[in-house]
């Protein structure tokens, strides 16, 4: 894949800056690819918030697992909501993050995700947007 330089710039500042991130997808099966992605992410000074409706009020990574991001109290200053859910879920879920979210600054489709229009809508309100990318994959460059 060639590297979108835009995106590597956003890429840079999003790694070095965000400190709060919504896992939402998060699984407590360690062999899932959202579970090994939010441990990297931990083990790298990332706050992890789990986001998964099947194991709401349950810990995961040793953080409790809310149902939904409009469940995650404003006071957990999430800046970042990194999506591990299929394309059509994302369009909600994107609009769930901008209207309950009030520090969000970065949304990220994981690899294989891409939802054009829900992206147009979240850079309209002024956040990053990063499609098919993996911050587990991407960030260790920048940090």
């Amino acid at each position: 894949m060639d590297i979108d330089f835009e995106d590597d710039e956003d890429i840079a500042r999003i790694a070095r800056t965000i400190k709060v991130i919504a896992v939402v997808g998060l699984s407590p099966n360690e062999a899932r690819p959202s579970w090994g992605v939010a441990r990297y992410l931990q083990a790298n000074g990332f706050r992890i918030i789990p986001v998964n409706p099947g194991h709401a009020g349950s810990r995961i990574l040793g953080e409790t697992v809310y149902a939904s991001l409009s469940d995650i109290p404003t006071s957990a200053g999430v800046q970042m909501v990194d999506i591990f859910r299929r394309p059509e879920a994302v369009g909600p879920l994107v609009d769930e993050a901008l209207g309950s979210l009030p520090d969000l600054q970065s949304i990220w489709f994981q690899l294989g995700i891409r939802n054009d229009a829900a992206a147009a809508r979240a850079r309209a309100r002024g956040i990053t947007v990063v499609q098919d990318r993996c911050p587990k994959i991407e960030f260790p460059r920048h940090l």
